[in-house]
């Protein structure tokens, strides 16, 4: 955890009408706190900008980028802005709280995804992307630390999403490395930047949450550039286990897109054992 912080702790004001309640870390750029929003009633998360980075031209370009994004973005699987001051001493955005763990959590502490939560979970991030590339706009950093385990699940954090031709144009690496496609790490060498990335990260994150680790190590850095991926165990669906392979094919071109991944999961998510309670199924 960053020591560039405000020094809050719970019970604080963060900014006029807004609470500090739990510390939720964040990361490089932002402190992420739940707190309580008076105006609305309700809990949200604030995500401020550290104070080592107030003044920083990119950070305040990142903040502005994700608000406005934010602001035009609406999906039942992204998190809604409700408010946000960029001149506080402390500047801010309130998020929408989503009640749930985050996948990363959720599989340090109960290992691989079970297949009824996991099918399920590849198609609702699959939806938020082709929500995301239908307005031109790319995550670049879609891992399980980023995926709130919701109903729908919610994929957070556009703090490095850019415009498709934006993204066209990297000449440098953007994302977290386990999570980036060949092209993310090399720009230009190994490809371009476009939606397929965002596909590429979806397979990284669906084969940790399917096999409980990473299709990668990550040490060396970026083994992704030369490594196959590693096998995923044998409990996996073999549908869902091709899938992934395919998401993660080093070609950009070969992957699938949203739409094609959601059509390939369709009958997977229909074949799923129907629940029962007493003796009874429940038809869907």
């Amino acid at each position: 955890m960053s020591d560039d912080r405000w020094g809050m702790a719970g019970g604080d004001e963060i900014a006029p009408g807004l609470t500090a309640v739990k510390d939720l870390g964040g990361g490089t750029v932002y402190e992420a706190w739940l707190a309580f929003d008076e105006r609305l009633h309700a809990p949200v998360v604030v995500k401020v900008l550290r104070p080592g980075h107030v003044e920083d031209p990119a950070s305040r370009a990142g903040f502005d980028r994700e608000i406005g994004l934010l602001s035009r973005l609406a999906h039942p699987g992204i998190t809604r802005v409700f408010s946000y001051d960029d001149e506080a001493e402390r500047p801010y955005f309130v998020l929408e709280h989503v009640d749930g763990p985050n996948l990363s959590r959720l599989i340090g502490k109960h290992g691989a995804v079970p297949e009824h939560q996991l099918l399920p979970l590849a198609l609702e991030l699959a939806s938020v992307l082709h929500y995301l590339h239908g307005e031109d706009v790319l995550h670049l950093d879609i891992k399980p630390s980023n995926v709130i385990m919701g109903s729908p699940a919610q994929l957070i954090d556009l703090s490095v999403a850019l415009d498709a031709s934006e993204a066209a144009a990297l000449d440098h690496a953007v994302g977290s490395d386990e999570y980036m496609a060949p092209e993310q790490c090399l720009p230009g060498e190994r490809g371009t930047v476009g939606p397929a990335a965002d596909v590429w990260g979806l397979g990284a994150t669906l084969f940790r949450a399917a096999a409980g680790f990473r299709a990668f190590d990550r040490d060396p850095r970026w083994a992704q550039l030369q490594d196959e991926p590693k096998p995923l165990p044998a409990h996996v669906h073999p549908g869902a286990a091709d899938l992934i392979g395919r998401c993660l094919d080093p070609d950009p071109a070969a992957r699938p897109t949203p739409t094609q991944i959601a059509h390939d999961l369709e009958p997977m998510i229909a074949g799923l054992p129907s629940a029962r309670l007493s003796g009874f199924t429940l038809k869907r």
